[in-house]
């Protein structure tokens, strides 16, 4: 008996003929990797977390740090060293690094030589950052510099007048409270004020 061939219809065809030709498209743009297509690909990797780790010790910071400072003033200043070692304990390390994506990793070492108690000298390594210059590598991100407005870090002598009379206002009040309540009803003495005003 004859058997009649099947032929697939038209539009199956021209699929079939379209990923055919997308295929060569595809293997022929591979020997010709530039910039753009570096980039398409960084935009369709998947997400990075970013990364942050230890204490960050700015260029200011590292001003203040004298030699014959005790190490609480050290430890007020710059915050609990990241490695304490045991072997070395006259020597505090300051370890910080972030890794973000699309922004080049920073990582800087602050190191802090004692001598008994006090600060003998201190070594960085690389040169630190201001802390506008951190700021500014955070939003490295932002094409345009002029976008990026860093916030005023210093209160206003108007602000600071506002916060010492509402500090005023509220010891009044709590002298008040405590001159009408019975000595039983005082408050302990490691109450800590409500950081709210209104009350």
């Amino acid at each position: 008996m004859y058997k009649q061939q099947c032929i697939p219809p038209l539009s199956v065809r021209l699929f079939a003929g379209g990923v055919f030709s997308l295929c060569l498209l595809l293997l022929a743009g591979c020997s010709g990797v530039d910039k753009a297509s570096n980039s398409l690909v960084s935009a369709l990797s998947p997400y990075k977390m970013e990364v942050v780790q230890g204490n960050f010790v700015s260029k200011e910071q590292a001003a203040l740090i004298q030699p014959g400072m005790s190490r609480n003033q050290v430890r007020t200043i710059l915050g609990t060293p990241l490695l304490v070692d045991i072997f070395h304990p006259e020597r505090w390390d300051y370890v910080f690094s972030i890794n973000r994506q699309g922004v080049d990793p920073l990582e800087r070492r602050f190191t802090v030589h004692f001598s008994g108690d006090t600060v003998a000298s201190v070594e960085a390594s690389g040169e630190l950052l201001s802390e506008e210059e951190f700021v500014r590598h955070l939003d490295a991100v932002v094409e345009d510099d002029d976008e990026v407005e860093i916030p005023v870090l210093q209160a206003t002598p108007e602000q600071l007048e506002e916060a010492s009379k509402a500090a005023q206002a509220y010891r009044d009040r709590m002298q008040q409270m405590q001159g009408e309540a019975p000595d039983s009803a005082a408050r302990p003495a490691g109450y800590y004020p409500p950081l709210d005003s209104n009350y």
